[in-house]
């Protein structure tokens, strides 16, 4: 039997209107918005419930269950007890959008967003969706909502009911009063708020922190006190994360990112400890970075609120009272690469930028996703998924994953994409190196290669020895991830999987997507490049020093110093050497040396600014003219053909700047290279039908050539001495500079050309006179 909640008395009008129009329901923490709203509308229908994060799937689904809710199921990654006797579906919003690239949910009369504030990219694409199609009933939801730009988003009705929220005091622990949230120090001062909070209020403690790391950090910090310290974040287990939603024997310490600021009653909670940070990602340079940023005054207020769902309660914060944060939490389409959005729209049989959003997107980052998705063939032109597109989505991992795993061939090398994709897909690293002697020894005797790549996947695919250890959880739910994949794949489970061959496997990877490969830096030998893109060896990767080359499989980019740098450490690496490079196909040929067969070119090959060795080849027309065109110039072919090109050349230029005349200034290696493709120069044969007078530049008239010449000559002999002459048309100077001889002194003025208007220097070395 359920008991009255502060909505209750909004059903009516919620019913009446949901029948012929959209609903945004705006009510504060504890109201019963997320129990009752979907209750309701399974009065009218099937009723989908996307919530932002699989805990409150979980919790949700399992609280309305033990309370006699009609049909009500679950369906997160791995676990789903969704079925056609469902009523009341709660679902994550990768399940919701891959539902509708199937079938359009046509399952669904309602579809009901809750929490929408947190504006995470699934749920904007998802809304923005169904908005095109108008073919359900659509209901938002949250505390912190804009409900009038919403409901006239929607052209829909808004909505708003009381909450039940018992009164909560806030402490501002801070020293100064507009003091920013800050990490220094965090660990203490938490633990600091926590003692205060234990002897200050009568129930549990939740405190809210970054991540994963300050929670491990935080309840090392808290084993002194006599109190049980439970761990939830979106890496912790289902098991993990049910045992945090029951009430304990003992006192508690909740340690929680933000996956319980909404949706979520904690029982026992009376006290909430803020540390006012969270992670979130967000755009720099042209890439998605995760950093470390102050939360907005919306989810401080959702945090504080956990601390009055049962009864009066305390809320600590570790800032000041006056400190200037942000409104509202900017929305992800905003802040991060737009690929996987793209894809999922064009699966969804939508361009992304057609799409109407709450917001608008940015054009850059449409451009960028757009030309990703492109190279991976995953979209055509006009923006629809291609086959290989539709075969990518569905995939429980980063887009690029999928690419890579679908871009494989042979049977062992898919397999062992399919493994590694899952080790790197879950946001965490399953294991760290060993720090002590007998832990390298093992590590080294287990997996003898300094591979990242071949380490994680015989973690998943091998026993672990003794002296090495790794999260455990993770572990299998990497498996789990890996053996879901293979499934849909039809590939043999783990237990039999196929062995690889890691130079083809590599060379495979190297061929479906070229900018994975990495050199390193000659002179900064800790960085490695791509040729547009740089990443730092991240701490934990094994691999050596000695190790040339690269295939970088994962890489976690950060802030750096300055408002645009980035700094990109990668974090899973596969050592290649120079020559499986240049086997892939990859680096640029340099001009070539013409064997004596007349045919064959030696050329280097350079990728990312190394040599990565020589290759023997005939030349293609545009190497054969780059050839012929550096021969001609240092004299080895047609001899004095490129030292008079020059000259033309130059006195061209000086008698268009003298404005004497006007047209195009060319460069000797650009006018030759064009002259010989017009002159049909494809081979070295071609070469010997061409004349020396059909490469004379066609520049100064012939009848004013040597007049012009003696007024403005390149160079000049004099007695005992050799100079070249340099003009400076902005400045109205010419410099004639030493060039060999054994006169002591510069030459005298009157050896030299009239030059009226001009200021004449001499120059020998670094000292410069003027010549009077």
């Amino acid at each position: 039997m359920f008991q009255t909640l502060p909505i209750d008395p909004l059903k009516p009008r919620f019913l009446k209107l949901l029948d012929h129009r959209h609903l945004v329901v705006e009510s504060q923490t504890g109201s019963g918005k997320s129990t009752r709203l979907p209750l309701w509308a399974a009065e009218t229908g099937r009723v989908l419930v996307v919530e932002p994060r699989r805990v409150a799937c979980l919790a949700l689904s399992d609280y309305l269950s033990s309370q006699g809710g009609p049909g009500v199921g679950h369906a997160i990654r791995f676990e789903s007890t969704v079925d056609d006797t469902t009523r009341v579906a709660f679902v994550t919003p990768g399940v919701a959008l891959r539902w509708l690239s199937d079938d359009g949910l046509a399952g669904y009369d309602t579809v009901i967003i809750d929490e929408f504030h947190e504006r995470r990219w699934d749920t904007d694409l998802l809304l923005a969706l169904l908005k095109r199609r108008n073919q359900h009933r659509l209901v938002l939801t949250s505390a912190t909502i804009d409900g009038e730009r919403l409901a006239r988003y929607l052209e829909g009705e808004r909505l708003s009911a009381d909450g039940r929220q018992f009164q909560v005091s806030i402490h501002h622990l801070a020293r100064e009063s507009r003091q920013l949230p800050d990490e220094r120090g965090l660990e203490g001062r938490v633990k600091e708020a926590v003692v205060r909070g234990l002897e200050e209020s009568p129930g549990d403690v939740l405190v809210f922190l970054p991540g994963k790391r300050e929670i491990i950090h935080c309840a090392a910090q808290l084993k002194e006190i006599d109190v049980q310290t439970v761990p939830l974040h979106g890496g912790a287990s289902n098991t993990e994360q049910r045992a945090a939603l029951r009430s304990g024997e003992h006192r508690r310490v909740i340690l929680a990112t933000n996956v319980a600021e909404t949706s979520l009653t904690i029982p026992g909670i009376t006290c909430v400890v803020d540390s006012g940070l969270e992670r979130r990602t967000h755009q720099r340079n042209g890439r998605t970075v995760l950093g470390l940023h102050r939360i907005s005054l919306a989810s401080a207020a959702q945090r504080a609120g956990r601390a009055g769902r049962v009864q009066a309660g305390i809320c600590y914060r570790l800032w000041g009272q006056h400190a200037p944060m942000e409104a509202l939490t900017p929305p992800e389409l905003k802040r991060e690469e737009l690929v996987e959005p793209m894809l999922a729209a064009a699966c969804a049989g939508e361009r992304l930028d057609e799409l109407e959003f709450v917001d608008s997107l940015p054009e850059k980052s449409l451009g960028i996703a757009r030309d990703k998705l492109l190279q991976m063939r995953a979209i055509d032109e006009q923006g629809r998924a291609t086959d290989h597109g539709r075969r990518l989505y569905p995939l429980p991992i980063d887009t690029q994953f999928a690419h890579l795993i679908t871009a494989m061939e042979e049977k062992g090398c898919r397999e062992a994409m399919v493994d590694l994709s899952a080790a790197l897909s879950l946001g965490a690293r399953l294991w760290q190196p060993p720090g002590g002697e007998a832990g390298i020894k093992a590590l080294k005797a287990w997996q003898p290669l300094e591979c990242d790549a071949m380490t994680l996947l015989s973690l998943l695919r091998e026993p672990l020895p003794e002296e090495l250890s790794c999260d455990r959880q993770m572990l299998a739910e990497a498996k789990m991830l890996a053996n879901q994949i293979r499934a849909a794949l039809e590939l043999p489970q783990l237990s039999v999987a196929t062995p690889v061959s890691r130079t083809a496997w590599l060379a495979a990877v190297m061929g479906a997507q070229p900018d994975l490969v990495y050199v390193r830096r000659l002179k900064r030998p800790q960085a490695l490049g791509n040729g547009f893109a740089e990443v730092q060896q991240g701490r934990d990767s094994r691999l050596s020093e000695q190790a040339l080359g690269a295939v970088v499989f994962d890489q976690f980019s950060l802030p750096g110093r300055g408002v645009k740098q980035t700094l990109n450490l990668a974090t899973c690496m596969a050592p290649v050497t120079f020559k499986q490079i240049l086997d892939a196909g990859l680096g640029e040929l340099q001009t070539g040396e013409l064997q004596e067969d007349g045919h064959t070119l030696i050329s280097r090959v350079v990728y990312a600014g190394r040599e990565l060795g020589e290759v023997s080849h005939l030349g293609s027309g545009e190497q054969v003219v780059a050839t012929l065109v550096r021969e001609i110039l240092a004299g080895q072919r047609l001899p004095g053909v490129g030292l008079r090109l020059e000259q033309d050349l130059a006195a061209w230029a000086l008698w268009c700047a003298l404005g004497e005349g006007e047209g195009e200034v060319p460069g000797p290696d650009a006018w030759l290279s064009r002259r010989l493709t017009e002159l049909g120069v494809e081979s070295f044969e071609d070469m010997e039908l061409i004349e020396a007078q059909e490469l004379a530049f066609d520049g100064i008239p012939d009848w004013q050539r040597e007049e012009f010449d003696e007024r403005f000559p390149l160079q000049l002999t004099l007695a005992e001495l050799k100079v070249t002459v340099e003009y400076d048309i902005r400045r109205k100077s010419i410099d004639v500079v030493y060039q060999s001889g054994t006169r002591k002194g510069g030459p005298k003025r009157w050896e030299l050309p009239r030059w009226s208007g001009w200021r004449v220097f001499y120059r020998k070395a670094s000292k410069r006179v003027t010549l009077s």
